[in-house]
């Protein structure tokens, strides 16, 4: 392994001869100046890791040769060395993007400590990270076999997203690799968990059941509007995973304080069209369709599925004798993102503002459509970082700031997640059967029965029944259905790229995050 190499440029530097000898003792190698000119010299010719500067030096200050180091190369960490405490010198130098500030007289320890945290932070971090995942893994195999019920699986699966999100950080391959295979462990288990226990919490509801699309609203957002004595902001996210709301949750907290991060489970198929539509309706799908036949469209329909989202949301409130009034806006592309914007002031009048927000989901269906977006979201870290750069740069953050400006409440959600997709799975079914590919409704379907979860009979499930012979299907884990009369072309095209309706943790157990205005 190479030595770190320190450039240290001070008018009085062999007063300073210890300190290097230490630094050299220690395993680094230092090269040394008399000024900020003889600094840059250097500085141009050889291959560094960091700069020590002392602040007052005669002709280039320590500020002026950081800056013109900082031209040379930005990243370069520069640590700034000075006898002044003055308040304007460290605004300077702060302002300036040092990596350290130090006052004189330093001592060896104070610089070895400085090194250490500029050169050697990510392999410290990295290192205590993977060892802390190490003592996790272990406890979250041991959870893992247990029998496990539906609020141990929310905590479970938060886990697994936490240490996602930190072996993302430091990068380590091996150790991100081990997660992900526990994490497909994981989902293994928790498919198994949902066939065993789905239909009964569908139809047994407040027996042991998690709270489901279908009662949402009417639990945990309709009461808060309704005793609220400030706007209450309903904002869903479409297709908004547990990982991406904590990769967005630092930029939204610099407005609002969380009073509560919770989540819910998505009803089956884990699809915009049964899971919102149930969502604002108050309603499984089949009850929809029975009682609003007209708001409601079969998959083999032609046309949106989801274009009575305001009259189901206010048919919601009138069943229940609420008072409440409310506001509705769907946001599908940028301008009408503006457009909100622009009307939030007109917004506080209103105890209830829902606002559906679509962007996530044309990412994830132009994820397999657009060869640029493939190439961008080609990951799961790459696709949250895509969530990451949205947010900072939409009309949705914009519009969030001026509500920030009132006292009010945020509710932020969705109604479905999303998984990568990895293994095909072939499935036969007759040219009406739906295209979505982690589940399939139809008649005479054919299909690999480890991968799926078949509910026969739809009315169990309280899913719309097209015919007598109607069956659905639901890819679980990382699967999805590909025809083998096409079966290349679907592996090709569509493997390892995001998609939903299907089984998984990513797709069911979905965010419910509760704010304030700070």
């Amino acid at each position: 392994m190479e030595k770190q190499r320190i450039l240290w440029a001070d008018d009085e530097i062999d007063l300073l001869k210890p300190h290097i000898l230490f630094l050299n003792d220690k395993g680094y190698e230092t090269v040394t100046a008399n000024s900020g000119n003889d600094a840059l010299e250097i500085f141009r010719k050889e291959p560094f890791d960091i700069v020590f500067l002392d602040e007052n030096m005669p002709g280039l200050s320590g500020i002026e040769t950081m800056m013109r180091i900082k031209s040379i190369n930005s990243n370069i960490p520069v640590v700034l060395i000075t006898k002044s405490e003055e308040e304007s010198i460290m605004e300077d130098a702060i302002g300036s993007q040092i990596a350290d500030y130090l006052i004189k007289p330093v001592n060896p320890n104070q610089i070895l400590l400085s090194l250490k945290k500029n050169l050697d932070n990510k392999r410290l971090v990295s290192e205590k990270t993977n060892t802390q995942y190490q003592q996790e893994f272990r406890q979250i195999g041991m959870m893992l076999g247990d029998r496990l019920g539906h609020a141990e699986w929310a905590e479970l699966y938060k886990k697994l997203v936490y240490w996602e999100l930190q072996l993302d950080k430091v990068r380590d391959e091996s150790m991100f690799e081990i997660l992900i295979q526990q994490k497909e462990e994981a989902n293994r288990l928790f498919s198994k968990f949902v066939e065993s226990n789905y239909l009964n919490w569908i139809r047994n509801p407040e027996n042991n059941a998690p709270l489901m699309s279908q009662h949402v609203l009417k639990r945990k957002v309709i009461p808060v509007a309704e005793t609220s004595d400030v706007p209450v902001f309903f904002i869903l996210i479409d297709n908004l995973r547990f990982d991406q709301w904590k990769v967005i949750e630092p930029i939204i907290s610099e407005l609002f304080r969380v009073t509560e991060e919770d989540t819910y489970f998505s009803i089956l198929p884990t699809a915009t069209q049964y899971a919102r539509n149930s969502l604002f309706a108050g309603l499984m799908p089949a009850d929809i369709e029975k009682m609003h036949p007209k708001w409601w469209v079969n998959d083999d329909d032609e046309g949106g599925k989801n274009l009575h989202e305001e009259d189901l949301l206010k048919d919601q409130i009138s069943r229940l004798r609420k008072n409440i009034k409310s506001s509705y806006t769907k946001i599908t592309n940028l301008d009408a993102g503006k457009e909100l914007v622009d009307n939030i002031p007109n917004l506080f009048g209103n105890k209830l503002n829902v606002i559906v927000y679509n962007f996530v989901d044309m990412l994830s269906h132009a994820r397999t459509d657009m060869q640029v977006i493939r190439e961008l979201a080609d990951d799961e870290p790459a696709y949250r970082s895509i969530t990451l750069s949205w947010i900072e740069h939409s009309p949705l953050l914009e519009a969030l700031k001026r509500i920030a400006q009132k006292n009010v409440k945020l509710i932020i959600t969705t109604d479905h997640g999303t998984i990568r997709v990895k293994e095909p799975s072939k499935i036969i079914g007759d040219r009406n059967t739906n295209t979505n590919l982690r589940y399939k409704q139809g008649k005479n379907l054919n299909y690999e029965k480890r991968d799926v979860f078949e509910i026969k009979n739809p009315a169990d499930a309280l899913l719309p029944r097209l015919n007598v012979s109607t069956a659905f299907v639901f890819a679980k884990q990382d699967k999805f259905f590909a025809y083998p009369n096409n079966f290349n072309y679907y592996v090709n095209h569509y493997r390892n790229t995001f998609q939903h309706g299907g089984i998984s943790l990513e797709e069911m157990i979905v965010p419910f995050v509760s704010l304030v205005s700070k």
